[in-house]
């Protein structure tokens, strides 16, 4: 049965292990659609951890930019995780593209899942307000985004300590 579901929550939180799980009571194969680009040693390292727990059952598409693309072609039934919107978004940015446009186009994709979707994406308006207009922005962005897609969402969770709280 086709729905969206969406996982929240800071760093660390366990939020894409959560994600992986609920893929995973779904019949392989499985897709992950992975938005990160490695521009680091640190960022490197966290791909390889996310990489180390996939095996064979998984198919992995690097995508910082093409999500709707990528996702309109997902065959259906296919269980599709993707990780995550925060870095998809600040891919989008980085590249100097019409985020609003961009956002909508997604919120439009993803409110038809093709299968179960998984998609995870970091919650950053919890702390202090950034002291820059750059961050500021992308908080905002980031906010208005994961507002869109919760709307689309079936079934929405916040991760906090490896703990998941039903949202919606």
């Amino acid at each position: 049965m086709p729905d969206l579901t969406f996982i929240l929550g800071g760093a660390r939180s366990g939020k894409s292990r959560r994600a992986e799980d609920i893929i995973a009571g779904h019949p392989p194969p499985w897709t992950y659609v992975a938005t990160a680009q490695a521009f680091d040693d640190e960022m490197r390292q966290r791909i390889r951890d996310h990489q180390d727990r996939r095996d064979g059952r998984w198919t992995t598409f690097d995508t910082p930019l093409d999500l709707e693309d990528m996702l309109r072609r997902q065959p259906q039934g296919r269980p599709v995780l993707v990780d995550c919107l925060t870095l998809w978004l600040t891919n989008v940015m980085l590249a100097g593209e019409d985020v609003a446009t961009r956002c909508e186009r997604l919120a439009g994709v993803m409110a038809q899942p093709s299968g179960p979707w998984v998609v995870v994406a970091n919650e950053v308006g919890l702390g202090i307000v950034p002291d820059n207009a750059l961050a500021r922005r992308f908080r905002d962005e980031a906010g208005r985004l994961n507002q869109m897609v919760a709307k689309v969402a079936n079934n929405v969770e916040f991760v906090v300590a490896d703990l998941p709280m039903k949202v919606k």
